[in-house]
């Protein structure tokens, strides 16, 4: 499970690194796809595979209204190739879909991690009443 915030940066070629803390959960290749909200998501590959390919797999073929967001989504996906130093580089389309620039932070969700721009994140956190607002929601899930 990916818990935190990480603050990082990108370096002068636009190349990533994912935090060490989150990084030692991932056991190995990962993908990045569109997230909501505009940020991406970052899985592990066997937990994409496993638990969103294998339901996707399920949607019929000829059902439009679903597999528009499947294929929004897969034509999305992103097999992270990392260099010798564990940076990747993100293609130019999730970058701009997610408005990176330099400062970027990475978010552990459970069982994705978020990757947000600095300033779309600061937006989004809101304050803290908002935060007690939203948090009720929860209970509505029986949290």
């Amino acid at each position: 499970m990916f818990f935190g915030e990480y603050s990082h940066s990108m370096d002068e070629k636009g190349r990533l690194r994912v935090p060490a803390k989150l990084k030692n959960l991932i056991n190995g290749e990962y993908v990045v796809t569109k997230g909501t909200s505009s940020c991406l998501f970052l899985f592990p590959k066997a937990h994409f595979e496993q638990e969103f390919l294998t339901k996707l797999n399920n949607v019929p073929t000829f059902n439009t209204a679903q597999q528009k967001p499947i294929r929004l989504l897969l034509s999305s996906t992103y097999m992270v190739e990392e260099d010798g130093q564990g940076r990747f580089a993100l293609p130019g389309y999730l970058k701009t879909f997610a408005n990176l620039e330099k400062n970027v932070v990475f978010i552990g969700v459970g069982s994705r991690i978020e990757i947000w721009s600095e300033d779309a994140w600061n937006n989004y956190q809101g304050e803290a009443s908002e935060f007690d607002d939203l948090s009720s929601a929860l209970a509505d899930a029986g949290i």
